[in-house]
């Protein structure tokens, strides 16, 4: 899967658990920057992600995520 496909398959996930049609992401996009992304919000966006994408992160490898783009590259690190 390209970084496009995961990016564009991410920024759907990112509306529906946003509730937000709108909402686009970027590779620097962070939590900051989304209303609503919140620690219980974080929760149900990575367990939708690991769903969506068939991969499964261990707690050490998000609990340093600083932005998408980091996400983006966890999730082509599991699909390999």
């Amino acid at each position: 899967m390209s970084k496009s496909d995961i990016f564009e398959k991410l920024t759907g996930i990112f509306q529906d658990v946003f509730d937000d049609g709108d909402i686009t992401i970027s590779e620097t996009t962070t939590a900051a920057e989304i209303d609503g992304w919140d620690s219980l919000t974080h929760i149900t966006l990575l367990a939708t992600v690991e769903e969506e994408f068939g991969v499964k992160f261990s707690m050490k490898a998000v609990q340093h995520l600083q932005n998408v783009g980091e996400l983006a590259e966890l999730i082509a690190e599991g699909l390999q």
